[in-house]
Parts: structure tokens; sequence; C-alpha cells
């Protein structure tokens, strides 16, 4: 069954979520409406929605007229399996004792290892990323120098392959994996349960610190907070405010290019710049807090 995307541009945040919401008015009504900041300081946000029918061009014409939007790309989408496709080229991330696959490729996890297993049927937070591979990075280094946290949390956990990294290395500690959306925190669950974590962390639906278990197991002493460079900002205060005296907090999802305004964000809320490191375009920071 063909699909078809169309996609746009647009300035400002408000005008992109208007719009995202008059898209799914149309008819045919598509299946899937996003909205995302393009991380590059230009200000501009992408707006797609993706249909099983061809969407009218007039339609969408007029609606880029009425919010200030470029005028819509609208594509044919190919067929593609792609959970198989995911499997195909996406080989075992390593970094440092950590090795992240999945399960197509159990058989190649090597002896001594922190083995953690991804589906590729979730895409976000399999470790490929540079933001995620920059963060178990740096908890590998820190194992290194000998960091043992009593209370580990992880904000916008995704996958929870950071908060499992953790529960792996720091066997003691007490684990809290969150994120604002209940399908990553399914998946987080699901990803606990294959690797043979069921009861060593927890994994909860909030909107950065907002929870009860979240504010009951504060001030942690390790938080991962793997976002975006706008969420990660807003965060500051409530970061500080999480952390004990001391604490660490790792920090990516952000490009290099953005990462002077992180560092100033954390600075202002009480923090020092512990390490850095680039991979590429993207930027992980480890912060502690003073």
């Amino acid at each position: 069954m063909p699909t078809y995307s169309a996609l746009t541009t647009l300035d400002g945040e408000e005008a992109a979520e208007a719009l995202a919401e008059a898209l799914e008015k149309m008819n045919p009504e598509p299946t899937g409406v996003g909205v995302f900041e393009i991380e590059d300081g230009s200000g501009l946000w992408e707006v797609g929605a993706y249909f099983l029918e061809k969407p009218s061009e007039a339609v969408l014409e007029l609606l880029a007229t009425a919010f200030d939007a470029r005028p819509f790309a609208v594509s044919e989408l190919p067929e593609i399996d792609w959970v198989a496709k995911v499997r195909r080229e996406l080989s075992p991330v390593e970094a440092g004792r950590f090795f992240v696959y999945g399960s197509h490729d159990a058989d190649k996890v090597p002896e001594g290892r922190i083995a953690l297993q991804i589906e590729a049927t979730v895409a976000f937070g399999t470790g490929h990323h540079g933001t995620t591979l920059g963060c178990l990075r740096a908890l590998d280094r820190l194992v290194d120098e000998g960091f043992a946290p009593a209370k580990v949390a992880d904000i916008g956990c995704g996958t929870a392959v950071l908060a499992m990294a953790a529960a792996r290395v720091f066997p003691q500690a007490q684990v809290v994996a969150s994120d604002i959306d209940e399908v990553a925190v399914d998946v987080a669950v699901a990803n606990v349960a294959i690797n043979g974590l069921d009861g060593r962390l927890d994994c909860l639906e909030a909107a950065g610190f907002d929870h009860p278990r979240l504010a009951a197991a504060a001030p942690f002493d390790l938080v991962f907070a793997n976002i975006l460079k706008g969420p990660l900002i807003e965060l500051a205060p409530a970061m500080a405010q999480n952390i004990a005296g001391g604490g660490l907090s790792i920090l990516s999802g952000l490009l290099v290019v953005q990462a002077e305004a992180i560092i100033a964000a954390y600075l202002a809320a009480g923090f020092e710049l512990k390490a850095r490191e680039d991979l590429g375009e993207w930027c992980c920071l480890v912060m502690r807090r003073l």
C-alpha cells in the first residue's frame, strides 16, 4: 500500500503547532503529524504529515499560505520493510565496556563486555546516534574514575539504554527512567525485561522531574538528559534542584554549535563543566553540581 508524505518548514513553534493541528483535520485524514525544531539555529520548524491516500495539493497550498509556511513537498514513499532494513544496516555499537546490539547480532557479543540488547523495531536510542554514544562513553569514563552514585535518573529515556547501562555498572544504585512519551515508556519497560533487569529500575511517564516517584528519590547523584537544546535549557533549574551537591549530569541531544548555550545555562544554575566530548556534529557534556 503506497503512503505519502507532505513536509514544510516555517518560523516559530507556535505557528508550527497550529499548522499541525490544521493538518490533522484534513480529508483524507493523515495517519500521523509531526512537529520538529530544525536544530541549526535558524529558528525554523518542520511540520510533516503522512497519508495512506494522496493528499490534496490545493488544500496543502492553502494551509501553507494561511500559516506563512514554505510550499509543501509531497512525496510518495516506497514500500520498505523498515524493520528488515534497520536490522541490515545497524551493526553493534561499542562504547568502552558497553556493547549495544539487536537480537539479530546476539552471536556477536564478545566476552567480558556489558551487553545491552535494543530491538531494531524501536529506532530512538539504539546507541548508534552520536548523542547516545557520547553518553555511554561518558558513563564508561566515570566508572573508570571510580564514580559510584547511589541514585541515578534517566530523563527522556527513550529505549532506556542509558538507564540500563547505569543499572549494570552500579548494581547497588537506585535507577529511575522517565520519558514524556507513553510509547517510549512502554519501549523502555520491554527493553528492561529483554535485558533481565526487571526490578532493577523504575520506568515511568513524566515531563522532566515532574513525578512523585522522581521527587521521592531525589536528590540524584547522576542524571542523564539526552534530549534537545530547548528542553535542556528549560530543565537546568530543575536539574539543579534534583541533583545532590557534587552530583553529575550527562547532557546530550545537542549539536556542537549549541554547546556553549547549554553550558552557560547550567553554569548559571549552579553547575561547572567537568568534561566535554564532540562526536562529529554532536556534543556530550558532563556537568558537576556545585
